[in-house]
C-alpha cells in the first residue's frame, strides 16, 4: 500500500513537470534571429543613410542625421547629446561596412522608431542591437532624436 501512494505522487509530479519541461524546450533560443521588416522609404532612407555615413567614417554626414538636441546612448559610454557632441563623439568611428536591419517600427505624424540589429564586416549573425527614436516637423525628413545601441557580446568580466 505504501509503495502505490509512493508511485502515484512520484507519478503525478512527473505528470505534473512534464508542461513544464515541454515549455521550456520549446522556448526560443537567445541567439534566435528575429525576422527583418520592410520599411517605409522614408525610414528606410535613416538606415541606409547610416550605413554610408559609418562606411565612409563621415563623422559630420553621421552627425547630420540627427536632430538638433538628439542623443546618441552607446554601449559603455555616457550620454552624448547635440549636433556638435554627436560629430565629436563619431569622430575616429566607423571606416567599416555596417549592416542596418529593422525589427519593428511604428511612426506617426512627427514622432516614429525603429527597432533594429546590426552587424559589422563580414560577420554572420548580428553583432548587436539597435532603437532609433525618430522626429520630424510635418513634412521634413526623420530625423533620429536618440540611438541606443548595445553588442551581443557577454559582458567583460571585472
Amino acid at each position: 500500500m505504501r509503495r502505490s501512494r509512493l508511485a502515484v505522487i512520484l507519478i503525478s509530479g512527473l505528470l505534473m513537470a512534464g508542461p513544464v519541461i515541454a515549455q521550456e524546450s520549446a522556448a526560443p533560443s537567445p541567439a534566435a534571429r528575429v525576422a527583418d521588416v520592410t520599411l517605409p522609404a522614408a525610414l528606410d532612407r535613416v538606415l541606409r543613410d547610416y550605413e554610408q555615413a559609418w562606411r565612409t567614417g563621415d563623422a559630420k554626414a553621421l552627425a547630420g542625421l540627427f536632430a538638433e538636441d538628439g542623443f546618441i546612448l552607446q554601449s559603455n559610454q555616457p550620454p552624448v547629446r547635440g549636433r556638435a557632441a554627436i560629430e565629436a563623439a563619431y569622430a575616429g568611428q566607423g571606416s567599416s561596412p555596417l549592416r542596418l536591419r529593422a525589427l519593428a517600427f511604428a511612426a506617426e505624424e512627427t514622432t516614429g522608431y525603429i527597432i533594429g540589429a546590426y552587424a559589422y564586416g563580414n560577420n554572420v549573425g548580428d553583432t548587436g542591437k539597435f532603437t532609433l527614436t525618430l522626429k520630424r516637423v510635418a513634412g521634413g525628413p526623420w530625423m533620429i532624436f536618440s540611438d541606443m545601441d548595445n553588442t551581443n557580446a557577454p559582458p567583460r568580466p571585472r
